[in-house]
């Protein structure tokens, strides 16, 4: 059995934010950190890695940068990772996001006890929608909002997060499945996970390596290939500003009252 686990590198929100010309994110210029969603899903393989036995690959699309990610990863637990790069990749919306990483894992091979896993969603985007479209276009079973997972055979059963309760799942091996963070608390990094990483491989999956793929085209890929037009992207500005209340105790407690007195705080 093979788990692959999809993970994006996403903008740290709390350092520069930076955009491109035609409103993209400029991702290269930014600080990073692994998709908090995606690391449940990370944490919920390598749980089953260490029941089963199982071989655990995590999958990212990115630039090139984006391998420091998969080697953190591998230092957590995971066997290898897949880098899929490439300047015709750049600019994807969600459905050309799914379109190349589904390309790549057909192009991997997914056995019949095979996984994927992902995050539910991913904190720059928030759409949740690049996990299902894997699966749809893999012609794959799935279920989303996975708060516990148990593996049974060749079936999974899922306990599905719902808004009023929880449902629970059975379903057959290949599959996909979308994880939360009430699943799990990710592990760290080991020490001998860490000098073990660098000799573990990183597969890099360029669009000549993909372009023989039934979905990979030219114009589902890419900027090209994507159907969502961006209206507008910035950089919010900063909203409000700092004073410091200085004199005793009792001046600074009498002076920050009045001044939440007349905006009518208090």
């Amino acid at each position: 059995m093979r788990i692959f686990v999809c993970v994006k590198q996403v903008p740290d929100t709390s350092g520069k934010v930076a955009v491109n010309a035609n409103g993209t994110l400029d991702r290269a210029s930014m600080a990073t950190i692994t998709n908090p969603d995606d690391m449940n899903a990370v944490e919920a393989a390598l749980q089953l890695k260490d029941a089963t036995g199982c071989q655990v690959t995590v999958v990212t699309m990115g630039p090139p940068p984006a391998a420091k990610m998969l080697r953190e990863l591998i230092a957590m637990g995971a066997d290898d990772g897949v880098l899929i790069s490439g300047r015709e990749f750049g600019g994807s919306d969600t459905f050309a996001t799914s379109q190349i990483i589904a390309g790549a894992l057909h192009h991997l091979g997914i056995g019949q006890d095979d996984l994927i896993f992902c995050g539910r969603q991913a904190i720059d985007g928030d759409t949740a929608q690049v996990g299902p479209q894997i699966a749809e276009k893999l012609h794959l079973p799935q279920v989303t909002y996975a708060a516990d997972i148990k593996k049974d055979g060749d079936v999974l059963v899922v306990k599905r997060m719902l808004e009023d309760g929880y449902m629970q799942v059975e379903v057959q091996t290949p599959c996909l499945i979308t994880c939360i963070k009430e699943l799990n608390t990710p592990r760290y990094m080991t020490v001998k996970g860490i000098f073990d990483c660098f000799d573990k491989p990183i597969t890099v999956l360029d669009y000549n390596a993909l372009k023989d793929e039934p979905l990979i085209e030219p114009d589902t890929i890419g900027l090209k290939g994507s159907p969502t037009n961006i209206f507008k992207s910035f950089t919010p500005p900063q909203k409000g500003q700092v004073e410091m209340i200085e004199g005793s105790a009792e001046e600074a407690a009498a002076a920050l009252a009045s001044k939440l007195a007349k905006q009518h705080v208090i």
